[in-house]
């Protein structure tokens, strides 16, 4: 076939495909094949069908996508390169996959203007765009009104055989059929190929049926690589089922154009190789050099950008009229989107003294959010199916659900490692949301993918998690957080948080809703914990305080997290009975502490005092940073055990006498 036979669809379509192959070729690192068998999908979705203006990438009302399958990732700078993204230029496709480039191995967010979520677990993607859509659905239905739309755009996604053999996919979308999640639009790239071959090797259910049962709309167009009509077709039928999300199937060939490697794993995740490429080349009728994108092809392409400029500008006299019609609900609104909190947000936050009744730091937190909700309309999340246990139920609201779109307590149902990937889209979504997700410590574990993604991808989602040692009791050591704390600790970018009482608990809180790039994790306890004298919010900021001190320098420091500072304080009080000096020192979170200045931590932690005790129920791993070669600590080295709570920590040492014993021992 030669060039001048090619329509202006061909030479777009092509255009894709090349800059892929070429990208990948000249990193010799990459996945051509999904960009190669998709690029049909990708062109119709972004010439045909989908709102966003390339020189504004956060114009609030575009629609959102989503490459689920991101080892296709070329396939996306491609398109942003050729709508006329200004970030995105043809040197930036020559760095593919290079030191300090735009454009990644997989898609990063907070790397790459145009691209919303960071999508490299296959399967998180999709999770993702659930929470996009819900964060869609909330804001329009409390926003909107009959005369004025300001919240109206769709999430399209595009996913693989990948995506739908994981699990997390299976459980966002099941949650994401509950909700008739209208506007969203997912298609699946079915090629059949996965790294070990055929996907018959283990993947052989009808995958339609399966998201039917899920409550989804499901469309197949058979013949992805060549019939745009039809792919065309598809999508709007999907955007005219407004009360379910919508799954088109599209089967394509990975690797379309390729002589020697379409249809195969080998076209999945390597470059095709000088012969292949001349050969691809060859077959498609490409007659360009590498990185050159036909002039006629590029002009269809660029469309994009004045058709941009007037989706925004039309959606701005929207916006204008609902000022002038509804300018309370327009502030607010600007507001939220903007992600600024109300002015004195913080002065909700409940403050403790030691005469305050003893509390779980669960309930504590039942208590923040609970104050915190009318002041923070944004503020809205939920539980795995643990809320009572939990206990962040928002009583001022009722639930978010099919058709109540506008209420703030989601339901996400026994589905840890789904709740936390859906969590991500909805704090990436733009929104200006303050989300929270809760479960058991122990089963961070099942979610544990999604929130290292949520630190990756600078998304400020707050865990909460209860039940937060061997002291939630009889269910035993299949629910008893041993290591887990210390694992959770080992994600950069993620602030651990382990309160000692109500006030660390508001001061947790505080951290958490103030970072809106950084995910918080809070580990609260079941039991009961009293109010401490030298607790306040302001030193939770600052990672690890004084809590008590002695006259003069110290004899030893007792450092402490969660419920056993109070322990720690106890101990204290008994040691310096008997003249010895001893410093107390809360340190609810590593990663705030580590950030202070030399000054601070010394003043806390003044290397001089070589004699400390650190005092957590939990593994020792990474503590001796903090009590040097001549300190030690109680910990736990082994899985825990069913019994009443207070008999596992008796058992594993956390009691006032065992601290007191050890200090002993160290001083001599």
């Amino acid at each position: 076939m030669a060039v001048a036979t090619q329509s202006l669809e061909e030479l777009c379509i092509n255009s894709i495909r090349f800059l892929a192959i070429d990208a990948v070729e000249k990193a010799k690192s990459g996945h051509p094949g999904l960009p190669m068998g998709a690029a049909p999908m990708a062109f119709v979705l972004w010439n045909r069908i989908m709102r966003y203006n390339p020189k504004n990438p956060k114009w609030f009302n575009r629609d959102r996508f989503v490459l689920s399958a991101g080892h296709g990732c070329m396939l996306q700078y491609a398109m942003l390169y050729l709508t006329g993204y200004d970030s995105m230029t043809i040197e930036d496709i020559k760095q593919f996959r290079q030191w300090g480039s735009i454009t990644p191995g997989h898609p990063e967010n907070f790397e790459t203007e145009g691209v919303e979520v960071t999508t490299g677990p296959l399967g998180q993607g999709i999770a993702n765009a659930v929470g996009l859509a819900m964060a869609e659905a909330h804001l329009a239905a409390k926003f909107n009104k009959p005369d004025a739309k300001i919240v109206d755009h769709y999430t399209y996604v595009i996913l693989g055989d990948g995506c739908n053999m994981e699990g997390v996919s299976g459980e966002a979308c099941s949650l994401g059929g509950h909700l008739g999640l209208g506007k969203l639009i997912a298609l699946y790239d079915d090629n059949h190929i996965s790294i070990d071959g055929s996907t018959d090797l283990a993947f052989t259910e009808d995958v339609g049926k399966r998201f039917e049962a899920y409550g989804w709309h499901v469309q197949h167009v058979e013949n992805g690589n060549t019939d745009l009509a039809g792919i065309q077709q598809a999508i709007e039928a999907a955007k005219a089922v407004t009360d379910k999300p919508s799954l088109i199937k599209v089967t394509t060939t990975i690797g379309y154009g390729s002589p020697n490697k379409a249809n195969s794993h080998a076209v999945h995740g390597a470059a095709l190789g000088g012969d292949e490429v001349t050969a691809t080349r060859e077959n498609l009728g490409w007659e360009y050099e590498p990185f050159v994108v036909p002039e006629d092809a590029l002009k269809q392409f660029r469309q994009a950008v004045e058709q941009g400029a007037t989706s925004e500008a039309e959606w701005n006299q929207t916006l204008a009229d609902y000022q002038a019609k509804y300018p309370q609900e327009a502030a607010e609104f600007e507001r939220i989107t903007s992600g600024k909190l109300p002015t004195g947000w913080e002065k909700a936050l409940p403050t403790y003294t030691p005469e305050d009744k003893a509390l779980a730091t669960r309930k504590h937190s039942e208590v923040t959010l609970n104050a915190l909700a009318p002041v923070l309309p944004e503020l809205i999340g939920g539980s795995a199916d643990l809320a009572p246990s939990n206990l962040t139920i928002l009583k001022v609201s009722s639930d978010f659900q099919k058709g109540q779109y506008e209420n703030r307590n989601l339901r996400f149902g026994v589905r840890e490692h789904g709740m936390g990937a859906i969590s991500n889209g909805i704090a990436l979504h733009g929104s200006g949301l303050v989300n929270y997700c809760a479960t058991f410590l122990v089963f961070a574990d099942y979610m544990r993918a999604a929130i290292r993604l949520s630190a990756l991808s600078e998304a400020g989602v707050i865990y909460i998690m209860t039940h937060d040692s061997v002291a939630l009791g009889e269910d035993g050591p299949t629910h008893q957080p041993v290591e887990t704390i210390a694992s959770l600790r080992a994600i950069p970018n993620l602030l651990v948080m382990r309160p000692a009482d109500g006030n660390e608990t508001s001061g947790a809180y505080k951290v958490a809703v103030e970072n809106r790039k950084r995910p918080t994790l809070l580990a609260l306890t079941r039991q009961g914990l009293p109010n401490l004298a030298g607790s306040s919010i302001e030193n939770v900021t600052k990672g690890a305080y004084i809590l008590s001190d002695s006259d003069g320098t110290p004899d030893i420091i007792l450092i402490g997290t969660g419920s056993e500072v109070s322990l720690c304080v106890k101990a204290a009080e008994q040691l310096s009975s008997e003249g010895k000096k001893v410093r107390v020192v809360s340190m609810p979170c590593w990663e705030l502490f580590d950030e202070q200045d030399e000054t601070y931590r010394e003043s806390v932690l003044p290397k001089a005092v070589t004699k400390r005790l650190v005092v957590e129920a939990a593994s020792s791993f990474g503590w001796c940073r903090y009590y040097g070669s001549e300190g030690d600590m109680i910990s736990i080295e082994r899985f825990g055990a069913s019994s009443p709570g207070g008999v596992a920590m008796e058992k594993f040492g956390y009691t006032v006498d065992n601290v007191v014993a050890k200090a002993k021992a160290l001083l001599g």
